[in-house]
């Protein structure tokens, strides 16, 4: 459903297999994402970075993993023979910087953040951008003295997950996960509700209304994991829903720290070894994903913190000098205060509202030929159809606010 909707609203094109242009709709979309997420990640204390998008090999190599990872690695060799690939992930790169910058245990704790593109070569790219080869993600990587202050950094990390998706719009469930094949042992990936999701998951119910202490400890698996033998709460209290995985959370030791010989001296001057933990979040895969939780059979229904835009403008009678002067003076009156898209287009009434019901900006002004004979111009909450009648006085008011 995401991708046909991102198709028709316009929001990306393909240029191959799994690889997609963003365009201005949905980028408008991912920097509202973006935002939030490094306003809750700031909060912790994490730093944001640029890591690159082409690694050297060695990196790899130094971590054991470059053979190891498979097909979908990209590999590159440049024209002086080095070997080289593209990122779909960034362990190795945060290690290596992390060696080369920080000499001392006052250094740490240190936590490196980036919003960036990656690359894996899947074998069978579908679903859209949902499960692509070139995305955009968070990724995160995290340096600690010791195993309490690394788990004490993930806990700060996963509850700054559960607000991240929270103030997206959605609702985050949190389940135990396997590491795959970046490895470790303390492990959450993040799903959020959708009724076309594509696993199954089981969970207790207070987890809708859980504290961010009580998602870390309260069941939840997915269908792969679930056994009803072993469920540790009563069937009455179990919640069975369709969701999609969005982010993904790891420790895992000196799993990348020792072998990169990546050390800062402790106090008495040995070398002490950081434990790791890394911490992702697929961004262009969340795009898609809130479309699966919020759309209908019209079209898209944007969670206001996310949309591209707050109020759409329909001029439906644009040869009609009174809807013009209302439509323009409405969009010089709020657009200071909020982000406004004004369809000025000569499209029939209908295309027109189509239109603004597809791409799902939350609230839409509808100025029409007899309503404004009689002073009224109409809003409609896209969330709901709700429609309701006001002066052009009021809306502006309304949304000047």
């Amino acid at each position: 459903m995401s991708h046909r909707l991102m198709l028709q609203s316009g929001m990306i094109s393909q240029t191959a297999s799994g690889i997609y242009c963003w365009l201005p709709l949905s980028v408008r979309v991912i920097d509202k994402i973006t935002r939030i997420i490094c306003e809750e990640q700031d909060k912790i204390g994490a730093n944001r970075v640029f890591f690159t998008t082409i690694q050297p090999a060695e990196l790899w190599m130094e971590s054991g993993r470059y053979d190891d990872y498979g097909k979908e690695m990209l590999r590159i060799v440049d024209r002086k023979d080095n070997n080289f690939l593209y990122s779909p992930t960034n362990e190795e790169q945060a290690t290596d910087v992390f060696r080369r910058y920080v000499k001392g245990y006052k250094g740490l704790p240190v936590i490196l953040y980036q919003i960036h593109w990656k690359f894996r070569d899947e074998i069978r790219p579908r679903f859209g951008v949902m499960r692509g080869r070139e995305f955009l993600m968070k990724d995160g990587y995290s340096f600690a003295s010791s195993f309490e202050e690394a788990e004490e950094i993930y806990r700060r990390i996963f509850k700054s997950y559960i607000a991240i998706f929270r103030r997206i719009g959605l609702t985050p469930i949190p389940v135990q996960a396997d590491s795959g094949a970046i490895g470790g042992n303390m492990s959450h990936e993040f799903h959020v509700l959708a009724e076309t999701g594509e696993s199954t998951l089981y969970y207790d119910k207070k987890l809708l209304t859980a504290s961010d202490e009580e998602l870390m400890t309260t069941f939840a698996v997915s269908d792969e994991k679930y056994d009803p033998k072993v469920t540790p709460i009563p069937e009455s209290e179990l919640q069975v829903s369709k969701g999609i995985e969005v982010g993904h959370i790891f420790y895992f030791g000196k799993k990348y720290s020792e072998p990169m010989n990546a050390f800062v001296l402790d106090k008495d001057g040995n070398k002490l070894y950081p434990e790791m933990g890394s911490y992702g979040i697929g961004v262009s895969r969340l795009v898609a994903a809130i479309i699966e939780a919020s759309h209908d059979d019209r079209g898209i229904i944007w969670p206001e913190p996310v949309a591209p835009f707050d109020v759409t403008i329909l001029n439906l009678h644009t040869k009609n000098a009174e809807c013009c002067a209302a439509a323009d003076k409405i969009y010089e009156a709020i657009s200071a205060r909020k982000e406004v898209l004004y369809d000025d287009r000569d499209l029939s009434i209908g295309e027109k509202m189509a239109d603004a019901d597809l791409i799902g900006i939350p609230w839409q002004i509808i100025i029409g030929q007899k309503n404004l004979a009689n002073g009224i111009i109409e809003i409609k909450k896209r969330a709901t159809g709700e429609i309701t009648k006001m002066s052009l006085e009021a809306i502006i008011e309304r949304f000047s606010k």
